[in-house]
């Protein structure tokens, strides 16, 4: 009976929740006219918006000048990642994950979900928000995808031509802290 209580546990504790992800329609975005052929999630890629966020800005009305700038002046089916996360660690729905991101460098992004932080990691600090809600996030997806540790990764990885994710995000990749997280999560 113990056995049978404990396994329960462990198969619970594998099944953890999906962070909280405010939908498309919630932030005043409208779902892409354009529809792919569907991906299959092999990686999860980390970016960041490569803008100093200035401090008190509105994240749903930056998402929504993206959106249109990502259609009318890239002419991309949508914002080009999957999920967008403000300062404050709240998780943005922007991309349908079914549809393969877009990039303006030379890598393609085909099979991976897409993570972008808002800032310029360059320059700014990513807070301790984004952080916790970027390896929640990652951590459910690897999950949902059955992905390894070795799925995670930054632009930078994938591209010669661009810093993103910046050295100050990216820092968190190569000490291994941001990979150690997401394991403890899985």
């Amino acid at each position: 009976m113990r056995l049978a209580a404990a396994a329960l546990l462990l198969a619970l504790a594998g099944c953890a929740s999906a962070p909280r992800i405010i939908p498309v329609e919630a932030w005043g975005g409208s779902p892409p006219t354009a529809h792919d052929e569907p991906q299959h999630i092999s990686r999860i890629t980390l970016h960041h918006q490569g803008e100093i966020w200035k401090e008190g800005a509105d994240p749903e009305a930056y998402l929504r000048r993206l959106q249109q700038w990502s259609r009318l002046t890239k002419r991309w089916a949508d914002i080009p990642y999957h999920y967008v996360i403000a300062p404050d660690g709240r998780i943005y729905a922007a991309r349908p994950l079914t549809q393969a991101g877009d990039t303006n460098t030379e890598y393609d992004p085909r099979g991976h979900a897409l993570i972008m932080l808002v800032g310029n990691f360059e320059e700014q600090q990513p807070t301790p928000g984004q952080l916790k809600s970027a390896v929640e996030l990652t951590a459910w997806l690897a999950r949902e995808h059955h992905l390894g540790l070795d799925a995670i990764a930054s632009h930078k990885d994938y591209s010669r031509q661009t810093v993103c994710p910046g050295r100050n995000l990216y820092a968190y990749l190569e000490s291994g802290w941001f990979k150690a997280e997401v394991a403890k999560r899985l």
